[in-house]
């Protein structure tokens, strides 16, 4: 059974059904005119199609959760337009469109574990764990005594993904980045 969300507690993230298709919100911006009643504007994006809408709902008003379920799934391999994920107790293996994990895609490691997003029983898109470590493949060397505070450089990994780092971070270092923004964590080492 779906959760329903009162307007007031709606939040960046939740997902929503609208229309029979499953939306999760981007943004929610509360509204007070100096007259009239207050309204909330939310922003959605499908989860299906990927195209973002925004409405005005007045307070009071209630919007139904989508019912999404969620399974840890291994990555395996693309294939053609497909990326091809494995349950890891049945054995089941789901095709998921590339294009609904285009945000996350330069952060996919091979044999990954994810979670994956079914709706109605098919897979619309992947959560990766919050954090993924990757070696460094190429970047500009730093140089000593560039000490600047909060210097960024771009660095590339093996999946194809640029991350902008500190200039001390090296060609075969380890790094930490987060998958929710694609930003750098922290240095976790160097390669073997």
């Amino acid at each position: 059974m779906a959760q329903i969300y009162d307007i007031n507690d709606v939040r960046k993230g939740n997902k929503i059904n609208l229309d029979g298709d499953p939306y999760i919100v981007v943004s929610v911006d509360f509204r007070k005119p100096g007259k009239g009643t207050p309204s909330t504007v939310v922003k959605m994006k499908n989860m299906i199609s990927g195209s973002v809408i925004e409405r005005t709902y007045k307070s009071g008003e209630k919007l139904d959760g989508a019912d999404i379920e969620e399974r840890e799934m291994e990555y395996l391999y693309p294939e053609g337009e497909h990326l091809v994920f494995m349950d890891k107790e049945s054995y089941e293996q789901i095709s998921v469109d590339a294009k609904n994990v285009e945000d996350v895609r330069g952060f996919l490691l091979d044999n990954a574990t994810c979670q994956v997003l079914l709706h109605n029983g098919s897979a619309i898109g992947v959560t990766l764990p919050t954090f993924v470590e990757m070696e460094v493949i190429e970047t500009e060397p730093g140089f000593k005594g560039d000490t600047a505070n909060n210097v960024l450089k771009p660095a590339k990994v093996p999946t194809g993904a640029t991350v902008q780092v500190p200039i001390f971070i090296a060609v075969g270092d380890r790094i930490r980045i987060d998958t929710r923004t694609g930003e750098y964590a922290d240095r976790v080492g160097k390669s073997r």
